[in-house]
């Protein structure tokens, strides 16, 4: 399995798991998602043991809620957070994610087209919510069902698990940027 993690976070932002594609201009990644249905709260009676008709009535255990969401979102415990267009593109924000693409026209396209779009997106970040890592775009596909979500591919690395607690690196966009 490969993981892609957040250069600056280290947070778990996908997996292979899905249907990933990279954008035309090379810039993004979009991650196919889909929407998903979990019961949290409900404990099988089966592992915790005893005799259930001896605890009381019937219905009187543990309660489950259905939790709703994007698959992506939800397996890898992304964080949602708001953005005003201006604190989006502010230079303190993203200047350690796209040096190289301010002598790039192919990424201001990108970057344009993201900010023309800009109220269609939801905003996630990693699970340890740190302010400075990678913010992934949650938008919906033309038929209004599907959802993807935009990663800067510079700011990933991807990791593959070998098994037990072996991984290794395969990418990493640090090293990569550095040969710039």
């Amino acid at each position: 399995m490969i993981i892609y993690r957040d250069l600056i976070s280290r947070n778990e932002m996908f997996s292979d798991i899905y249907r990933i594609r990279e954008t035309v201009d090379g810039l993004c990644l979009e991650v196919e998602g889909k929407m998903v249905s979990r019961a949290e709260g409900n404990t099988d009676d089966s592992l915790i043991g005893g005799n259930a008709s001896a605890k009381g009535p019937e219905g009187e255990g543990t309660q489950s809620t259905v939790i709703t969401g994007v698959d992506i979102v939800m397996n890898h415990h992304l964080q949602e957070t708001s953005f005003t267009k201006e604190a989006y593109k502010k230079p303190e924000r993203v200047k350690p994610f796209f040096f190289f693409f301010e002598t790039e026209s192919w990424a201001a396209e990108q970057i344009k087209h993201i900010l023309a779009n800009f109220k269609n997106y939801q905003f996630f970040i990693g699970e340890n919510m740190n302010p400075d890592g990678m913010v992934a775009l949650l938008v919906y596909r033309e038929d209004g069902v599907t959802p993807y979500m935009i990663f800067f591919q510079d700011g990933l690395e991807m990791e593959k698990w070998l098994g037990g607690h072996l991984s290794v690196i395969l990418k990493s966009s640090v090293l990569r940027m550095k040969s710039w």
